[in-house]
């Protein structure tokens, strides 16, 4: 059976009533189906293909354009265990010469340029291809080395962050809530958790009390224009 592009679904029913309808019953194989759907659905409305998505490698993050971020690549290095004086002088070098490659490469997004670009990406080479003399070190290296077009996706995109670090700071309340309370007792539950923690990052990110902000919606005063239109300011290039 051929896609039809021009198909439209109102609603989660009527969606899993066509999923049921092509004989598509499985759960793993209706969460592909729907993980799809949903990918398509917001291209269509405008978010572009090349948008780039920085995480620390997690599968499910790896579509579109796809970076990793440094901080979690460079943990690879922190994990091997040095048997001597000499090996452990030279993983120091090495990620030494990591973080000055990531400063660098964070200089680069202020102000780049062709010729930053090609050396940068020499220095790249060079760094995760030259023998250490460590054979756990090398293997480390190669490793970072397979994985230089997303490291280096920074060149091409110089507007995108080297790492993912204030995304997991989003979530943490979310996880320490969890680790404490273990979740909540309804999917109602869930989804006003999920709601208000998502408004109170919004709004800290834009310079919004959340407790005016909920005076503000629950009184009627609007005197807060909407979030997507602060954010929208907020967004353009100054």
């Amino acid at each position: 059976m051929q896609p039809d592009s021009s198909q439209r679904f109102a609603d989660k029913e009527a969606w899993e009533a066509h999923l049921d309808s092509l004989g598509i019953t499985t759960p793993r194989h209706r969460q592909l189906a729907t993980e799809g759907a949903l990918l398509g659905s917001v291209l269509f409305h405008g978010v572009p293909k090349n948008l780039v998505i920085v995480s620390d490698d997690a599968g499910q993050f790896n579509l579109l354009e796809h970076a990793l971020g440094w901080i979690h690549a460079e943990r690879t290095l922190d994990k091997i265990i040095p048997y001597g004086e000499p090996q452990r002088q030279t993983i120091q070098e090495t990620r030494t010469q990591i973080w000055q490659l990531y400063e660098d490469l964070k200089a680069y997004k202020s102000a780049p340029t062709e010729a930053d670009k090609k050396a940068l990406e020499a220095r790249f080479d060079t760094l995760f291809t030259t023998p250490t003399g460590h054979t756990p070190l090398n293997l480390a290296l190669g490793r970072l080395y397979a994985n230089k077009t997303e490291l280096l996706l920074v060149l091409e995109h110089p507007e995108i962050p080297l790492h993912n670090n204030l995304s997991e700071r989003d979530i943490r309340e979310y996880v320490k809530r969890r680790n404490i309370s273990g979740s909540t007792r309804s999917e109602k539950g869930r989804k006003a958790r999920d709601t208000f923690i998502s408004l109170k990052k919004t709004g800290r990110k834009l310079g919004i009390s959340f407790w005016k902000y909920l005076q503000d919606r629950i009184g009627h005063l609007e005197t807060i224009p909407p979030l997507p239109e602060l954010i929208r300011q907020q967004a353009q290039p100054p």
